[in-house]
């Protein structure tokens, strides 16, 4: 009888035993579960410019200064950060492609050479990340990405002017920046998310590009990168007098459908132009949230809409994004 009564109570044990840990395990299971639902909700990102009706920049904004909504319905803003905070600056990653052809003349590039390195200063800081790459007929990289300016100083040293270049592949070469920053840039600086841009200064009249400028807005806004671009000098010869024309670049709307801004610059005015361009570099704000996972349909585009509670301009760097992509 000891003996069974033993052999009852050790059964007993291994029973309770086997609930505890089946309970733990389901617990886990269950906060398991839990966690992937979480990681698998993906923040929907956009990068927002805010001007006033003069265009200057609109600093100092918080994120219940914002208005967010998909396919029309409000959302909260789940994620704010200005791109120059109180603390420290906002991460950025930019990639440079500058214009090479035979259009572009010795005297300019010289004068790009000095401005630019002036630009980066203004932009740098060692959570800012830059590349440089070079086009004409050829799309080519120069520097890949560092938080080093002097070697992009550097690079900007070894670029020469190409002559009697048949073609100018801007649409190309932006695509390419795309892809570069996509692939090659941090995705996290410190535990927080960089801006992505890419400054395009060109003459502004692309010929001859293999991938077309809807493709790149596409890939652009999919990758979350906006487009500012600086025209160098561009003047008809049959014009009586020295006023920049609209190019077939700007027309594309590369620039206006990702978020960024574009400039011409007259002779005397890059080091100003590329101030200004700086400044819209440096001036968005990231605002984010979680999208609604039963509105639209996975797979179904959703349009986004920010607004100001204050009515100022806003330019956000693309008009909504594809869920699961």
């Amino acid at each position: 009888m000891k003996a069974f009564v033993q052999t009852d109570r050790s059964w007993f044990a291994c029973f309770t035993f086997l609930v505890v840990i089946t309970t733990l395990a389901t617990t886990t299971s269950s906060q398991k579960r839990e966690e992937v639902i979480r990681v698998d909700t993906e923040l929907a990102n956009f990068e927002v410019t805010v001007t006033d009706e003069a265009g200057r920049p609109i600093t100092g904004l918080t994120a219940a200064d914002f208005r967010v909504f998909e396919n029309g319905v409000g959302r909260n803003v789940d994620f704010f950060q200005p791109l120059i905070g109180s603390d420290s600056r906002r991460p950025l990653v930019v990639v440079f492609a500058l214009d090479i052809s035979g259009s572009m003349t010795e005297a300019e590039l010289n004068r790009l050479r000095s401005a630019m390195n002036a630009f980066l200063g203004r932009l740098s800081s060692e959570n800012s990340y830059f590349a440089l790459m070079t086009f004409s007929m050829n799309v080519r990289r120069l520097q890949d990405f560092t938080n080093v300016p002097n070697k992009v100083s550097d690079a900007l040293r070894r670029i020469r002017r190409e002559h009697g270049g048949l073609s100018t592949h801007a649409y190309d070469a932006i695509d390419d920046a795309v892809r570069l920053i996509d692939r090659r840039s941090p995705r996290q600086v410190r535990g927080r998310s960089p801006k992505r841009a890419i400054v395009v200064i060109t003459d502004g009249f692309p010929v001859g590009d293999v991938v077309g400028p809807e493709t790149v807005i596409e890939r652009a806004n999919a990758a979350e990168v906006s487009v500012y671009s600086l025209i160098m000098p561009s003047v008809s010869r049959l014009q009586s007098y020295r006023r920049p024309l609209f190019t077939p670049f700007e027309a594309s709307g590369i620039v206006e459908k990702t978020g960024g801004f574009s400039y011409h610059a007259r002779e005397n005015e890059l080091d100003q132009m590329l101030t200004t361009l700086a400044e819209k570099v440096s001036g968005s704000y990231a605002v984010a949230f979680y999208p609604d996972g039963v509105k639209g349909g996975a797979g179904e585009f959703r349009e986004v809409k920010i607004e100001t509670r204050q009515g100022f301009r806003i330019r956000q760097n693309r008009p909504g994004f594809w869920p699961n992509k």
